[in-house]
């Protein structure tokens, strides 16, 4: 992407942002967080001491943050590998740093032009829309002190070859240690956080069909299982599963919750899993604990061998594909042609949203980076 009429592969930006979902760092922080992710919801109060319990299991801490900083570290190093250095910024949308709090110090630098990297690959209110959201509460908040800040997003980037071939290297890792001498039949289980059905009927663009959320994940999924037969001869038999499920009991969330499965694989003589949780970058709280605790336990009382596959984290050629795409949003910016880098031939994702995409189905909010 290198244009000699600029400074570097970067130019306009004076800063990147990773903008991420948060979490608690001690026990005091749990129920408060747990307040703002889950405000405007009507949860109870006992609801939320339910899931505190879960952060209290792993001492009050959400591992989140430190992998946000570990990431951020990555991304810098990789800048400063193609001579690109800019400062990376970092908000969060329900705990310190907060997003406004972060914003209100880069104008106070001299950072204007920012492009933000969220940590979301996947199209759907939850995983683009609301951060979209956030960032236009968080510049109306600052008010004037935000009339100079232009903030540009990163695209949903589930099939960008980088996010796939990440993914794909931790699962050949992964396969690697199943026990050949007890796994007579082994299932491959990719995991996404389960959203409401109307959340995934309304995802992507407005004009469209919907249900873009999950047709990503079975495309991910499938080049991913692909990409391990063909590296290793090996062949699994794969499916989506989905874990996290919350709300009222009434609302129709995406099935089949991966304890439910596991019960049905069992008694279907599946006698190993393989848990890849691609539709999450980071093992946070939703994998180490209900994967790694929830579902290995229910694999363990089942008598299912259990493998989980870890995330794309800090894997170089994850890294490598977010400053990559930061690369393509700074030559969009430049009004340079670009053609964007996909895993499949499905349609790519703009980075300026469709209007309609992708939307809050509670109630209107303004959003940036979009048409609407």
């Amino acid at each position: 992407m290198s244009n000699p009429s600029v400074d570097d592969a970067l130019t306009p930006y004076d800063a990147v942002l990773l903008l991420s979902f948060g979490g608690p760092e001690a026990p005091e922080e749990v129920v408060p967080f747990l307040r703002r992710v889950t405000a405007g919801r009507d949860v109870p109060e006992e609801r939320l001491e339910e899931v505190a319990k879960h952060y209290h299991h792993f001492g009050g801490r959400s591992p989140i943050n430190d992998q946000n900083r570990e990431l951020l570290a990555a991304i810098e190093a990789e800048l400063a590998r193609r001579d690109e250095s800019r400062p990376v910024l970092w908000g969060n949308r329900n705990s310190d740093p907060f997003l406004t709090d972060t914003l209100r110090a880069a104008r106070a630098e001299g950072h204007l032009r920012i492009c933000v990297v969220v940590t979301s690959a996947y199209s759907s209110y939850s995983g683009c829309r609301q951060y979209r959201e956030d960032l236009a509460a968080a510049t109306d908040e600052l008010g004037l002190a935000a009339v100079d800040l232009q903030l540009d997003k990163i695209r949903p980037y589930a099939l960008h070859p980088g996010f796939v071939a990440a993914n794909l290297e931790r699962l050949v890792e992964a396969v690697g240690t199943v026990d050949p001498k007890r796994a007579t039949t082994t299932r491959l289980l990719f995991v996404t956080h389960s959203v409401p059905d109307a959340m995934d009927d309304t995802s992507g663009p407005g004009d469209g069909d919907g249900n873009l959320y999950i047709e990503q994940h079975l495309r991910a999924g499938h080049l991913i299982a692909q990409g391990l037969a063909e590296r290793t001869g090996t062949t699994l038999e794969h499916e989506l599963v989905f874990c996290s499920r919350s709300g009222s009991p009434r609302t129709p969330w995406l099935e089949p919750d991966i304890n439910d499965r596991l019960a049905e694989l069992a008694a279907g003589g599946v006698t190993d899993v393989v848990v890849a949780p691609i539709g999450f970058v980071s093992d946070h709280m939703e994998v180490v604990n209900d994967l790694d605790r929830e579902a290995r336990e229910s694999a363990e009382r089942l008598g299912l061998g259990f493998v989980r596959v870890p995330t794309a984290g800090t894997h170089p050629l994850f890294v490598e594909a977010l400053v990559d795409l930061v690369e393509e949003r700074a030559a969009e910016a430049r009004d340079e042609v670009v053609v964007p880098a996909q895993a499949d031939s499905g349609d790519v994702r703009p980075s300026i949203c469709d209007s309609g995409c992708c939307p809050n189905l509670r109630e209107a909010r303004p959003a940036l980076c979009g048409r609407d």
